[in-house]
């Protein structure tokens, strides 16, 4: 190094280390720095990740629904989605809005609202960090808030809250906590109560804005590829002539009073499965003991060493329970949750589990309970921070309870932890008299759930203005190169695939086999053979999988596709020989014990008539049900059918389906993280030796390409659930394309433009003009092995639904008769290209696209390729393709939840 470069390296370090220029530096710690922009007092975070060339940025602010009062309840969540509506210079109205200028170039971006702060983030390629810094620090103070915004986008809030009320648990939490704080504005829920989120006015949301967006309220945290001296430059420029807040920001004094008893919560509604909850109040996160009650939680309710396991899941009396200590700036609360089991009472589930906690608080905990326990908050830790968004969003919640270096002392404060700590704390804390019991009963009725306030205002029903082409030109994101870096190779017959990835510590590991769901008749076969690798082999049973797992802080979950079983395994780099291990002794050695099967029966049951209450779920199969004939694999069977099926299995014929579909042959396994590739072939190579191919069944690589598509009616399935105060639904219809033929990836650009992202078509124009839902997209699926599917799906209010399925069809049938523009495919084609490299930042989203490649018969070359090709289709190839296989005439159409009278 010449002494020029030693001398500039010099300057440069003193002055970040000093605070660069108009900020002051603040602190460092875990490779996070800290600084304060001086003119306004904007927090900055920054933190270089050299993962992959992209950036996430997130402005945190400190306002949550801690900060409002009754009628205001909601305005802060309200508040968030007005934030993407525009200010002057961007305005969508101009072709120039938010999500018409960053979606341009791959960001992915939304934002949350939650008790303690309110979040905005984006993840770009690293050459638009300049455009999305721009974008952010425009709206902070200059958002347009127009009354005409706020109409819509209310109907889009409620349309949200709808949704949440579809789940029972959802709402049985929401009635706890209001039953829980009395006083302490914890009492309310953070989307707000339905008359709030109709009648607040625009006047209000203004006030809020006004007294909480401001540089001195809020945190960015930048974190990515970044040249930390260039990012602060450009903070500055964008946001250093933004003044401080004029006032004081409102202090939150009211402290909840001491509660003296438990209190209760029933619910009733239709359902099919009961809920037990039990809340207890918890310290603030920034409390000492918080990290000991995390402990405390996962041994007793999470995982299957867990106590609540062993005396609930395990004697078939609930389908699952799990805990969830609420990480907050005010005391707060722990939960515990228990899915019943069908026919069991409340009542024992409730005593059962307090009769735990009282074992608890007599006996104490063993030291392996807690080194187990800790194990698995630490590994789940380190997988909650792989990419640079994760990394982002779990600083973002220790920034809002105050106190960021949570992020990186959390885990020593976890590794202290011990047993008479945690007896310590479950006296202390979990205690029935500072308790709330919530059940949700299930009842049956027909009635029709509450209307929503119809939307008394007229819409233009109108197209979205083109974007326009940004002022300064972006260029394209760095090209990927992933060809060059993974390792490839048949072993044993698997088509073995290895990636390094630049993160530490975490590894993703996905196993693919043909032995899904479509493999057979007897549908139910393959969810009852999956279910039973996990709980036991011949060496060891499934206590023992299970503890090996947990102490290590790993994970092997499996889920049954129409084609394939994929296991997916994530665990940290010094356990893969391990997980590797106990991976292919479930595949391989499965125990098939008769005990354990008959519980598994009952609880897949219990799982399966769960899903009767779920209105997405239920859309789906009868969907796949319109459109796919008896015989076809992706035809989905009813859920009274999968029930029959069940009752009848017998353990024979699991073994049989084990021995016919499992096994070498089209398997893919996949790892990508941090892993030598070399070693990981050979160990992939001693992990699999000797493992005989499948007895027999039909290898995915001759599978037909395509099945006829015949003529479909544009007929209509109604599917009545009760009680349900949001409607799903899809339209849609077969195509005759695979993934990977001419015409797929001209259609997939096309369906783009009219159902993916905030610019797309119907979101642009049936959720932000009309208000009609808070969700819908268009989607392409189930075409990996075969020719598959294109669909749209939606939710809406029931008392908007006729209103919402006319603009959803006015939107397919103007976009199938008069195609995409120029404009729309050239937008199109950018967003892409930057999506993709966005999608690949994290171990998780390289695997999954990496496996996806390897099962559809790609070369490793074609995700390198990927962009290219996209950046190479006409207009005229798009709307061919768009014009043939996506016609509204033979569409079908699915509604799910309560509705009327039948047509």
């Amino acid at each position: 190094m010449n002494k020029l470069a030693v001398f500039l390296l010099v300057i440069l370090t003193t002055t970040l280390a000093s605070g660069a220029d108009g900020f002051a530096h603040v602190r460092d710690l875990g490779g996070i720095t800290e600084h304060k922009l001086e003119s306004n007092g904007l927090r900055v975070l920054l933190l270089p990740l050299r993962s992959a060339p992209v950036a996430t940025f997130m402005v945190t602010y400190h306002v949550g629904s801690r900060n409002e009062v009754t009628g205001t309840t909601g305005a802060t969540h309200l508040l968030e989605h007005l934030m993407f509506k525009g200010t002057a210079k961007y305005d969508r109205s101009l072709g120039t809005g938010y999500d018409q200028v960053l979606e341009r170039v791959g960001a992915e971006t939304n934002a949350t609202t939650w008790l303690d702060r309110t979040n905005y983030f984006a993840t770009v390629p690293v050459n638009a960090l300049p455009l999305l810094i721009s974008v952010e620090a425009d709206r902070m103070r200059n958002l347009s808030l127009r009354e005409e915004d706020r109409r819509p986008e209310m109907t889009v809030v409620r349309n949200e809250f709808e949704r949440g009320e579809n789940s029972p648990i959802d709402v049985l939490m929401k009635e706890i906590w209001p039953a829980a704080f009395f006083a302490h504005p914890y009492h309310h829920d953070t989307i707000g109560w339905r008359s709030d989120i109709e009648r607040v006015p625009i006047t209000k949301l203004r006030e809020f804005y006004d007294t909480f967006y401001w540089p001195d309220n809020a945190t960015v945290t930048v974190i990515g590829d970044i040249d930390p001296a260039a990012t602060l430059a450009l903070i500055k420029q964008h946001y250093g002539a933004i003044p401080k807040s004029p006032k004081p920001f409102p202090e939150i004094y009211t402290e909840e009073p001491e509660q003296r008893g438990q209190r209760r919560v029933m619910l009733k509604r239709p359902g099919e499965i009961g809920v037990v909850m039990l809340a207890h109040k918890i310290p603030r996160a920034s409390d000492a003991d918080w990290p000991v009650v995390q402990v405390l939680g996962r041994i007793l309710a999470d995982g299957k060493t867990s106590r609540l396991y062993r005396a609930l899941t395990d004697k078939n009396l609930t389908i699952s329970t799990w805990s969830m200590p609420c990480f907050n700036r005010d005391p707060s609360l722990h939960f515990i949750t228990a899915e019943l089991a069908d026919g069991v009472k409340h009542e024992i589930v409730e005593q059962k589990i307090s009769a735990e906690i009282e074992r608890v608080k007599k006996e104490g905990v063993s030291a392996g309970e807690v080194s187990a326990a800790v194990a698995a908050l630490l590994a789940q830790r380190a997988f909650a921070s792989d990419g640079t968004f994760a990394t982002a969003e779990q600083i973002n919640e220790c920034i809002a309870v105050g106190d960021w270096t949570l992020h990186i002392t959390l885990s020593a404060k976890l590794k202290a932890v011990t047993a008479a700590d945690v007896q310590r704390v479950a006296k202390k804390y979990f205690v029935e008299d500072r308790s709330v019991s919530g059940w949700f009963v299930p009842v049956d009725d027909t009635g029709e759930a509450a209307p929503s306030l119809a939307v008394e205002e007229k819409f233009e029903a109108k197209t979205v203005l083109p974007p326009k082409a940004p002022e300064t030109p972006i260029g394209p994101p760095p090209a990927t190169t992933l060809a060059s870096r993974v390792m490839r190779e048949s072993i044993g017959g698997i088509d073995v695939l290895a990636c390094r990835a630049d993160v530490r510590d975490v590894v993703n590991i996905r196993l693919s086999m043909p032995a899904g769901v479509g493999v057979t008749q007897q549908r139910a076969l393959a969810h009852l053979t999956a279910g039973m690798l996990e709980r036991g082999t011949r060496k060891r049973d499934k206590f023992e999988l299970a503890r090996l797992l947990e102490e290590a802080g790993a994970s092997i979950t499996s889920e049954v596709n129409t084609d394939t079983v994929e296991f997916a395994v994530k665990c940290l780099a010094k356990d893969v020989p391990l997980v590797m291990s106990l991976l292919a002794e479930q595949v391989r050695e499965p125990a098939f014990d008769a005990g354990e099967f008959a519980k598994l029966k009952k609880e897949l049951s219990d799982m399966f008539r769960q899903t009767l209450e779920d209105t997405d779920a239920q859309a789906y199969i009868a969907f796949s049900r319109a459109i796919f004939p008896a015989a076809h694999p992706a035809r989905r069977h009813t859920v009274e059918e999968t029930l029959a099926e069940i009752e009848k299995a017998n353990l024979a014929a699991v073994k049989a389906f084990h021995a016919e579909h499992y096994g070498p042959a089209e398997a893919h396994l996949v790892a990508v993280g941090d892993i030598d590739t070399t070693a990981f072939k050979t160990l992939a190579a001693k992990t699999f030796a000797g493992w005989k191919p499948q007895q027999q069944g039909t290898p995915r690589s001759r599978l037909p390409s395509s099945h006829p598509a015949e003529d479909q009616k544009n007929g209509e399935t109604l599917m009545r659930i009760a009680g349900k105060e949001s409607v799903s639904v899809v339209i849609g219809h077969r195509t005759t394309l695979r993934a990977g033929d001419a015409e797929w990836l001209p259609l997939l650009v096309a369906s783009d433009v009219l159902g993916r992202g905030f610019t797309s078509r119907l979101i642009g124009n049936v959720r932000d003009r009309e208000g009609l839902t808070y969700g819908i997209g268009a989607w392409m699926s189930e075409d990996t092995f075969r020719s598959g599917t294109w669909m749209v799906l939606g939710t809406f209010a029931p008392a908007l639904l006729d209103k919402g399925m006319a603009s959803t069809r006015r939107e397919i049938e103007g976009w199938w008769r008069d195609g995409i523009t120029a404009d729309e495919l050239d937008y199109r084609k950018s967003a892409i290209a930057g999506q993709f490299t966005v999608g690949l930042e994290t171990t998780d989203g390289l695997a999954a696209q990496l496996l996806l490649c390897a099962e559809r018969g790609f070369a490793v070359t074609w995700l390198d390729e990927f962009p290219a090709k996209v950046n190479s289709l006409t207009l005229e190839q798009v709307n061919a393709a768009l014009k043939k296989h996506a016609s509204p005439a033979r569409m079908a159409t699915v509604k799910a939840g309560t509705l009327g009278e039948a047509k």
